[in-house]
């Protein structure tokens, strides 16, 4: 029996509108009011240094997917490179990655819904659930136009965001906070308020903000021309890093001092709700939860994708590699948003803490992943200097930034365990892989 096929139905322009969705989703939108409440204006400095980390990650998962012709995911390289149980235990764990990162977007789709209706933050996180399983198993194609069309909205309204405060800024607007100036930044207790602990503390919200950077690698599969669509993807990261997180949090601390935003609302929301413009406000709030709704749904795309992998390469059950009459591995899908319906659960049991446990279990296992892909790339190079010396997007300054990109990511962990917020979601983490091992010896057995 021939294997069934995921069809190569992504565009460039859906490819290109993926990464951007990718790199704009809930840990910007709401995440960083807890983000800039911790560190004040330095948070522009912290979403950077994370952002050049993460660019050399996706420099060398681009030069390894195109290395060689048949890679569909990271897991393969994994394979390839570190061995059986390197595949296993990333493709697993990225799959929890995304079942972590879909439950933090369900409850905020909760949490935002909040802002017109006096209900349960559950019952809009099942119902969002529900109609993006709906969705995906229709057809790749239609993943493709609602992440483009997602990615589009979030990018009007920063780039309105980043528009509308310049226009601020240059006729020095008064708001009930003092007047709009680039002044704001350091005349609230300086750059660094909150001294370098406030700084550390908040990277770990920063970390869960670029998480689905790498979406680009696990769409590989269904991209048309993906030896020219995937490099154009990952080179204009670094633009994207400098408008959407740089220029929206520049515009935003310049107009509302860092003091005065409250850590569980989205700052985007109040910027405009300080100006005097209620029903933008209004409108702002629906942008947000479609950038919640729009990553939800990159967390069905690519769980249900890792599992098809997974299945096979005969590391799940072999269920996981059916697919349906469109093309969609249907029992991934539907496997996942199960799954990922415990998230709601959460939002009911747990309203106040489940974001934040959720985002820094997302935000530990996504560290495994992309450190991976670095040393596989470090593997790749040692094994394949003619492939890295022919390669058309070589990654730079490697292996040299690869370990450095390393260091920094174990740095990123002792900073989890020192924080009181996330020391508790640092050490439950461990029973995940503790599990996947016991999991993988008694498949070998």
């Amino acid at each position: 029996m021939e294997q069934q096929q995921l069809k190569r139905d992504l565009k460039n322009r859906h490819v290109q509108l993926i990464a951007i969705g990718g790199t704009i989703g809930t840990g910007l939108f709401l995440g960083s009011g807890k983000a800039i409440s911790l560190a004040g204006p330095s948070i522009i400095f912290a979403y950077l240094i994370v952002g050049i980390a993460l660019f050399f990650v996706m420099r060398a998962l681009g030069e390894l997917l195109l290395s060689k012709g048949g890679y569909s995911s990271f897991t393969e390289f994994a394979t390839e490179y570190l061995g059986d149980w390197a595949g296993y235990i990333t493709g697993w764990t990225y799959w929890f990655c995304w079942i972590m990162t879909a439950m933090a977007d369900i409850i905020a789709v909760g949490m935002y819904t909040q802002y017109w209706f006096d209900i349960p933050q559950w019952v809009p996180a099942i119902f969002c659930l529900v109609v993006l399983l709906v969705l995906n198993l229709l057809t790749v194609k239609l993943f493709g136009e609602l992440e483009f069309w997602f990615a589009l909205i979030k990018i009007i309204t920063i780039v309105a965001l980043i528009a509308i405060g310049i226009v601020l800024l240059v006729i020095g607007f008064e708001t009930e906070s003092g007047k709009v100036a680039v002044s704001n930044l350091w005349e609230h207790g300086g750059l660094f308020p909150n001294g370098a602990f406030g700084f550390l503390m908040a990277f770990q919200m920063v970390v869960f903000a670029f998480v689905g950077m790498e979406l680009v690698g696990v769409s590989a599969a269904e991209t048309a021309n993906p030896q020219k669509n995937i490099p154009s993807a990952i080179n204009k990261i670094p633009l994207r890093i400098l408008l959407f997180y740089v220029g929206a949090l520049f515009v935003i601390l310049t107009i509302n001092p860092w003091d005065t935003l409250s850590a569980a609302n989205s700052p985007f929301v109040q910027v405009f709700a300080l100006v005097g413009i209620p029903v933008a406000a209004g409108l702002i709030n629906f942008v947000v939860l479609t950038s919640a709704a729009s990553a939800g749904n990159s967390g069905m795309f690519s769980t249900s994708r890792m599992l098809y992998s997974l299945a096979n390469h005969k590391l799940a059950p072999k269920a996981f590699a059916k697919l349906n009459q469109n093309s969609v591995p249907q029992n991934g899908l539907t496997f996942s948003a199960i799954v990922v319906s415990v998230g709601a659960l959460l939002s009911y049991l747990m309203p106040e803490d489940a974001f934040s446990i959720v985002t820094t279990i997302s935000a530990i296992c996504f560290i495994w992943v992309w450190s991976i892909i670095l040393v596989s790339h470090i593997l790749y190079k040692k094994r394949h200097p003619e492939l890295h010396k022919t390669s058309v997007f070589k990654a730079p300054l490697t292996p040299f930034v690869n370990y450095f990109v390393l260091v920094f990511f174990v740095f990123l962990l002792i900073i989890m365990a020192i924080s009181e917020a996330t020391r508790m979601a640092l050490m439950l983490t461990p029973l995940w892989f503790i599990l996947l091992v016991i999991l993988y010896r008694n498949r070998k057995k």
